[in-house]
C-alpha cells in the first residue's frame, strides 16, 4: 500500500480554513439566536405595556364608577365590567376600599381574561384636587400571565390642559405560563382626553406618556420612553397609535403601534433601518 505525504503547508492551510469555516458558522448561529432573543424580549415588553394598561383601566374605571355613584347617591354602574365581575365597596368615614374580584376561573374584560383580585384603597375628599389610589394584586392574572405588585396611581382632577390625569408609579413583576419572568419600573402619565364625565366608557380615550425599564431574568434591560403619545381607546384591547423609543446595550429602535386601527399589530424599526412585525397576544 502506498502512503501519500501531505505537505505541511497544505495541511496547515486546510486546518486554518476549517477553523475559519467553523468560527463563521458559530458566529452566524449565535447572531441568529441573539436576534431571536431580542425579538422575543420586545414582544414580552409590548405585552407588559398592554397588561399595565388593562390594570390601569380596571383600577381607574372602578374608582370613577364608585365616585359617580356616591356623588349621585346611587349604586355604582359597572357598564365596563362583565356580569361575572364582583366589586365590593367598604365605606368607613372618608376611607374607601374596593375589592374587584374576577374569580378563580376568570372573567373577560375588553377582550382580556382576568383572574384573581385587585384591592384599591383611597381617602375620599370630593373637594380634593388630587387623590392617591393604592392598589394591591391578589393572585392576579391577565391572559394567564401573573402580575405581582403593590403600587399607586395619583389622580389629578385637572391638568394644565384642563383634563383629568393619572400618574401610575410602576413596580411590577410579570410571570408567563412558560416560566419566563420580567420586572417593570418607571412612570406612566395617562391623560383623559375624550369622554370624561358622561358615564359612557365606550367613548373614553386616553393619551399615555412616560418612561420605564424592563428587566429580564437573564439580566437584559430595556429602557423605554414614549416619543409619540400612546392612544388608548377603551373599546380596543391594544394601543391604536403612538411610538416608544427602546434602548438596549446592543440595539435600539422605535416600537410603533400604528396610525389608528384597532388591531394587535405593531412594528419595530431598528436603528439600522430593519423593520420587524410584532403580533401582540
Amino acid at each position: 500500500m502506498k502512503r501519500k505525504k501531505i505537505a505541511p503547508r497544505i495541511l496547515t492551510t486546510f486546518i486554518v480554513l476549517s477553523l475559519v469555516f467553523t468560527s463563521c458558522t458559530k458566529d452566524e448561529n449565535d447572531s441568529a439566536d441573539t436576534q431571536q432573543q431580542n425579538l422575543e424580549e420586545l414582544r414580552m415588553s409590548s405585552e407588559m405595556d398592554d397588561m399595565e394598561t388593562v390594570l390601569e383601566d380596571v383600577v381607574i374605571t372602578a374608582y370613577e364608577d364608585q365616585e359617580t355613584a356616591e356623588n349621585r347617591m346611587a349604586n355604582a354602574v359597572q357598564a365596563y365590567f362583565s356580569d361575572c365581575v364582583t366589586i365590593t365597596a367598604v365605606l368607613q368615614l372618608n376611607h374607601r376600599e374596593l375589592t374587584i374580584d374576577f374569580g378563580t376561573e376568570g372573567c373577560f374584560v375588553n377582550g382580556h381574561l382576568l383572574k384573581g383580585q385587585i384591592v384599591v384603597t383611597y381617602d375620599r375628599d370630593p373637594e380634593a384636587q388630587e387623590v392617591m389610589l393604592n392598589y394591591t394584586l391578589v393572585d392576579f392574572y391577565i391572559n394567564l400571565r401573573q402580575l405581582i405588585g403593590t403600587r399607586t396611581i395619583l389622580r389629578e382632577l385637572s391638568n394644565e390642559n384642563g383634563n383629568p390625569q393619572f400618574t401610575h408609579t410602576l413596580n411590577l413583576t410579570v410571570i408567563w405560563p412558560n416560566g419566563a419572568q420580567a420586572t417593570r419600573d418607571g412612570l406612566k402619565v395617562r391623560e383623559w382626553v375624550e369622554g370624561f364625565g358622561d358615564a359612557d366608557f365606550t367613548n373614553d380615550v386616553f393619551e399615555i406618556t412616560g418612561h420605564w425599564n424592563s428587566t429580564f431574568v437573564n439580566g437584559n434591560t430595556h429602557s423605554h420612553e414614549v416619543i409619540i403619545p400612546l392612544r388608548r381607546e377603551l373599546t380596543c384591547a391594544h394601543f391604536v397609535s403612538g411610538s416608544i423609543d427602546v434602548e438596549r446595550t446592543y440595539f435600539s429602535g422605535v416600537l410603533d403601534f400604528g396610525e389608528g386601527a384597532c388591531d394587535n399589530q405593531a412594528t419595530f424599526t431598528f436603528d439600522s433601518g430593519d423593520v420587524v412585525n410584532i403580533t401582540l397576544n
